[in-house]
Formats: structure tokens, C-alpha cells, sequence
């Protein structure tokens, strides 16, 4: 397997520690998100979408990290990432996509960049952060259900929580409302996947 990312993309996060909660070895290609390598002619061409991550396995690409997740929990069981009823998968995923849909796009790279090109200061652009992970914050701290995000051990909400709650702390987001969801990151951080997949310890961080 060989995992395509960023060191700093959460949505590459994600995948790291799904690889490191199933036991899985993988190599990595970094691609700079700053300097724009993720739109070169030799990336597009494995992902057209121009997006991290992609993972190629057996000759195949997948890409969206929601959906590479989903991927290797069917292909490697065990661990499970999801819940073992149709009804409380459900609410899992509803809680990853909650975080991959509704906080995360409005706080990457591109939407900065782009809010910053409509002459938004560094204030007005902490300002927009902090709004879209307060807002997606509060809506998921009800529904955590510890230990771990959603239940007692690590699972699919966790590998998007714990990225984000990163991000939020990178860009200096209060995040003392949030005492459950904290909580919950917490234990993630404790769990040695986890730290195997934080972005400083990767190959291409820097």
C-alpha cells in the first residue's frame, strides 16, 4: 500500500491512524500542499480531483478519506471501526461526516486561501475558523459517548475527531467548551496508533 498525503492534511491523518489501528504497513509519498504538488500532471493523473489523500492498493487507486477508511475496515476486519449495529453505524458515521463535510472543508487550505483573496485579514480569517469548528463542535459534544468518541474503543468517529481537534488547536481555537469531545481526543492520543499517525513524527513533516 502506498499512502499519498500531506504530512499537516487532517483528511491524511485520518487514514494514518485507521493503517495504524489495523496493524497495517504502507509507504508514504508526501505531496507539499503548500507549494501546489498535489495539482502536478504525475498527481492528477493517479487522482484527478487534485486532493490528498489517495491510496494505491493492488493496482487500484481510492481516494476521499471517509471512503478509504470504509475501504480497509471491509478488506481487514479486526479491529472494527464501526459499530455492530446497523442502527448506531449510522450515528457514527453521521458524526465523521459531521466533522469531514461540515467543519473541515470550510477551514482547509484552499477555502483560506480563497476567503483570504476576497481581502480577509489574519484576524477575520481566525475569526471564520474558529466559527465553523465552534459551531460543528458544540453539535458533536453531546454525542459523545465515552470513553473514545463513540464508545469504548477506538473507532471511525476518532479518526476524524482526533485530526480536527489538532487543527482547532493549531489555529488557536478555544476549546474549553468542549469538555466530552477533549475528553474523548484525549484517550485517542493516549492509544499508540494514534501517535504513530501525529503529524510531527511523519516523513515529510516540516
Amino acid at each position: 500500500m502506498i499512502l499519498h498525503g500531506y504530512w499537516r492534511s487532517s483528511a491524511t491523518y485520518r487514514v494514518r491512524i485507521a493503517l495504524s489501528l489495523k496493524g497495517l504497513a504502507f509507504d508514504q509519498v508526501g505531496h507539499d500542499l503548500r507549494t501546489g504538488a498535489q495539482k502536478l500532471p504525475a498527481y492528477l493523473a493517479l487522482n484527478p480531483q487534485g486532493f490528498v489523500p489517495a491510496l494505491e492498493l493492488d493496482g487500484d487507486v481510492y481516494a476521499q478519506s471517509g471512503a478509504i477508511i470504509e475501504l480497509l475496515d471491509e478488506l481487514h476486519p479486526e479491529p472494527p471501526l464501526l459499530p455492530t449495529t446497523p442502527e448506531r453505524r449510522a450515528k457514527a458515521r453521521a458524526m465523521a461526516a459531521a466533522i469531514a463535510c461540515d467543519i473541515h472543508p470550510l477551514n482547509n487550505l484552499r477555502v483560506l486561501n480563497a476567503i483570504r483573496d476576497l481581502g480577509a485579514d489574519q484576524e477575520q480569517v481566525q475569526g471564520w475558523i474558529a466559527r465553523w469548528i465552534g459551531e460543528g463542535f458544540a453539535a458533536l459534544e453531546p454525542q459523545i459517548v465515552g470513553p473514545y468518541a463513540f464508545g469504548d474503543t477506538p473507532g471511525l468517529v476518532d479518526c476524524f475527531l482526533v485530526p480536527q481537534v489538532y487543527n482547532a488547536e493549531r489555529f488557536g481555537v478555544d476549546l474549553s467548551p468542549y469538555p466530552r469531545l477533549l475528553a474523548a481526543a484525549g484517550q485517542a492520543r493516549a492509544h499508540p496508533a494514534f501517535a504513530a499517525a501525529h503529524p510531527d513524527r511523519q516523513p515529510d513533516a516540516g
